[in-house]
């Protein structure tokens, strides 16, 4: 939900965040994911900001604003991590490429991200409700799973959920061949090898010579001919090729899917298959509606198709193509599932399209290609994506291979593998343009992959330990909640936060420091100092006012000396002070009105010197004279008197409980007054409801539906109240239904210790709480009795069964709803209603606090 934060503070903090300086006022910590400002940034930040220090009371907010605001500057890049739509950051899912629309990042991260690209800054999202998945998924009594690509997480599955992860052979023997990868020194070598080897599959016939050379044309005889003739690509003349010297040959057509990890990469990909006269599909978030058809067809000859590495998941690539895709494509708009089209009607559209397309004899001749061909163009942070990528190709038993392209420039190789992989290529004599292909650096790739993996999982696990606490408080908070839903009585929990409450005001406004504490606190805000509550105990108003005015001095004078150093700090040259900030600082403490250009007039030690007498000024103009009351003797009873009545609405004197030694004693004189008070509420209540329901306004008079209210008395309480019986005067009518109400209210108390002790007298026999009415009486007519008992007395209809299944405690709340629906309906709806907007608001500023902590330490 939407949380309060001044919209301007991000673009501020965007404007400041674009002049500081990579690696002089932060350093951006990739593998990390996180930006830290230097000791000069933060100097430099809170000159840009205009603030003396960004850890002084007002100013609390600027480090987490900028901090954001550097991260989404060099850590979250457009067509990447989001992309602009309809002038709104929408964020992409970083595994499967899809928009994810109306989500947000949280902590004022995504209001950021809108300040840098200069769209509408929509206000903070606040935290409802939050749970880690490891906890969501611990909530179940079971737990399993399937899945492709788990043997690599095995380690996690058994330390969060000890669960075994079991790998079940392939259906058919796999036949897919991973191909080592290639490595680039550039991401500009990476992307012309990438458009050479689509090219070679997609529009070449290929001879690779057994001497390992290759020839790029159009076949022109067949592939079984003792002499092969080729059309060459470059010459365009055709060659002979004697058919004893040809290794294998490769012909054109054969399926392509290019697995992307960003939008970006994927539009760069796709321009430079353009420029060849490639035909090809772009599967990402841009065009993420016609994924399932796109995935679908990827496996037709000749199909050329790029992605993000988890597009299209859950579709299969069938070689040759899918029918049913197509026949869905058609049919869509004619019904509004699958499974609402016509058995028959699928069965001919799918027959007819399979036909016409021929895509059975296409998925043969495909097979005999190779099957699909799956290129990376990056190896992603998990182990997983590159294997559920690679297991795109060769499924149920057919041909496919599949092989990543990388570059040193490539996030994973640049942040952790790159030294390793550089090395080995200059030991080589690399160039540009050319790759290097070797298992060794296959497996140290794999390694780094690892590495990553095993910091992932230490972070999820922190997070894990972080959030056992908070799991801990979210089981009490959601069961406290679930038990008002669930209809115990409010009445009861209302009136235990009320004893629990006075129990603990009594013991602070009562305790012998009360006063010391409260005018140290006072004389502290008014004279801008700490000041020790010790050292006002005991003594008289005009002693405590010269006290603390002298310490006050004290401590001011530190903190000019201080702030001076602080702003003008004597090892660094005058040009770097900082006097704007000093100015600021000495405007909001002491009241002047500074302009930078003024102080810079006075010498360093002169103006410690002056900036003191304006603290000692400030210090003698202060008004302590309300604090006189504070070391009264009486001011804690006082106060006590004064919180009873804003808290509960009644009267007490300190002279009620002067007498009174023991706290406890105190405490059950206000209780017994608070419960005697809410008791009157409970009878006043549903009258002011009814009076409130049928009166209206007409212009300036105020009409009471006296024959409505009758009828209202008569259906709520039973009460057959004639009209010319009821008073005029509203005030005496409220006071004559109130006396009415407190009869019924009378006869619920009754009605209550009734019902608890017939439960008692049920349940006399057993002291197990678990134990069920059913197997508590010896006889079943019993049960029916009290069913009788509840139909009649308190018009709660309820079967016989059902209450033999309940217990002890069960029963006790079914009476307890039973006699306030009958009863108190209006003021327990406002009970519940209350109670759960206390619970709710609680615990979300409860989050709001968590996420601001979680956000401080980096998890």
């Amino acid at each position: 939900g939407p949380a309060d934060m001044d919209l301007g503070k991000y673009a501020d903090a965007d404007r400041i965040a674009r002049q500081l300086q990579k690696e002089v006022h932060f350093t951006v910590n990739e593998k990390q994911h996180n930006v830290t400002l230097t000791d000069d940034g933060v100097r430099e930040a809170e000159r840009l900001a205009g603030v003396e220090s960004f850890y002084t009371a007002g100013n609390m907010d600027w480090p987490h604003l900028i901090d954001n605001s550097l991260k989404a500057h060099y850590l979250y890049k457009l067509d990447v991590n989001y992309v602009v739509k309809d002038r709104q950051i929408v964020i992409v899912d970083e595994f499967t490429g899809r928009l994810m629309e109306g989500r947000q990042w949280s902590d004022g991260l995504h209001q950021a991200v809108e300040a840098k690209e200069g769209v509408p800054i929509k206000q903070e999202t606040q935290t409802f409700a939050t749970i880690t998945l490891q906890n969501f998924f611990k909530l179940y009594h079971k737990l399993a799973g399937m899945t492709g690509t788990a043997m690599t997480e095995a380690n996690e599955f058994w330390k969060i959920y000890k669960l075994d992860v079991i790998a079940i052979p392939t259906n058919r023997e796999m036949q897919r061949i991973e191909h080592p990868d290639k490595i680039y020194l550039s991401e500009k070598d990476k992307f012309g090898a990438l458009a050479d080897e689509i090219e070679r599959t997609h529009k070449w016939d290929v001879i690779v010579m057994k001497d390992g050379t290759e020839h790029w044309g159009a076949l022109q005889s067949g592939p079984d001919a003792e002499e092969i003739k080729l059309k060459d690509k470059e010459t365009r003349e055709v060659i002979t090729i004697p058919a004893g010297k040809v290794g294998h040959l490769e012909r054109a057509g054969r399926p392509v899917l290019v697995g992307t990890v960003s939008i970006e990469k994927s539009e760069r990909l796709s321009a430079l298959l353009e420029r060849r006269g490639i035909r090809h599909e772009v599967l990402n978030a841009k065009q993420h509606g016609r994924e399932a058809d796109i995935v679908a067809q990827a496996g037709r000859k000749g199909a050329v198709t790029i992605a993000t590495n988890m597009a299209g998941r859950g579709t299969d690539i069938i070689l040759g193509g899918n029918p049913e895709t197509m026949a869905w494509a058609q049919l869509q708009h004619k019904y509004p599932t699958r499974l609402e089209v016509p058995e028959d009607e699928w069965e001919a559209l799918v027959n007819e399209i399979e036909q016409r397309e021929q895509m059975k004899r296409e998925g043969q001749e495909v097979r005999s290609l190779g099957g699909l061909y799956v290129i990376g163009t990056e190896r992603h942070e998990s182990r997983r994506i590159d294997l559920q990528l690679r297991g795109r190709c060769g499924r149920q038993g057919d041909p496919g291979s599949s092989r990543f392209y990388l570059s040193l420039d490539d996030d994973l190789m640049r942040v952790f593998a790159g030294d390793f992989v550089k090395s080995v290529m200059e030991r080589m004599g690399m160039q540009e343009g050319e790759a290097i292909e070797s298992n060794l650096v296959t497996r140290r790739i794999a390694a780094a992959q690892k590495k990553v993996e095993e910091r992932n999982f230490e972070i999820r696990k922190s997070l894990l330990e972080y959030d056992e606490v908070m799991d801990e408080q979210r089981k009490r908070v959601y069961g406290y909640r679930q038990q008002i839903l669930d209809g115990v009585s409010c009445r009861k929990l209302i009136l235990e936060q009320i004893r629990d409450q006075t129990h603990k005001f009594v013991k602070i406004f009562l305790d012998k420091d009360y006063g010391a504490n409260s005018f140290a606190a006072y004389a502290s805000s008014q004279l801008g100092c700490a000041l020790e509550p010790k050292d006002f105990r005991n003594v008289d108003y005009k002693t405590a006012d010269v006290y603390s005015r002298d310490q006050a001095e004290r401590s001011l004078e530190a903190l000019v000396v201080e702030s001076v150093e602080e702003s003008l700090p004597e090892a660094m040259s005058t040009e770097e002070w900082n006097w704007k900030a000093l100015a600021n600082w000495s405007n909001s403490r002491f009241g002047t009105n500074y302009r930078d250009q003024e102080l810079q007039k006075f010498e360093r030690d002169a103006l410690i010197d002056h900036l003191i007498a304006k603290a000692h000024e400030k210090i003698q103009a202060a008004d302590l004279s309300e604090g006189a009351t504070l070391l009264d003797e009486s001011f804690g009873r006082r106060s006590l008197c004064g919180w009873v009545r804003h808290k509960f609405g009644i009267e007490v004197t300190p002279d009620e409980f002067a007498n009174l030694e023991e706290f406890d004693q105190v405490a059950k004189l206000l209780i017994d007054r608070a419960e005697k008070a809410y008791e009157e509420k409970e009878s006043e209540y549903p009258i002011l409801t009814g009076i409130s329901a049928f009166t209206a306004r007409q212009g300036t008079q105020i009409h009471l539906d006296r024959e409505g209210l009758a009828s209202w008395l008569l259906g709520r309480f039973g009460i057959e109240l004639p009209i010319d019986e009821m008073l005029l005067n509203r005030d005496e009518l409220k006071a004559q239904l109130i006396q009415l109400s407190q009869a019924v209210a009378d006869t619920s108390q009754i009605r209550i210790r009734e019902a608890h002790e017939r439960i008692s007298g049920l349940f006399e026999k057993t002291s197990d709480p678990a134990t069920t009415l059913s197997l508590a009486v010896s006889q079943h007519q019993a049960i029916g009795d009290f069913a009788n008992y509840l139909s009649g007395e308190l018009g709660y209809q309820a079967q016989v069964e059902d209450l033999g299944r309940m217990n002890r405690s069960q029963l006790e709340v079914l009476v307890d709803r039973a006699i306030d629906d009958r009863f108190h309906p209006e003021m327990r709806r406002m009970e519940r209603q209350v109670l759960l907007t206390i619970v709710d608001e609680a615990w979300k500023n409860h989050l709001l606090a968590m996420d601001h902590l979680r956000s401080s330490v980096q998890l």
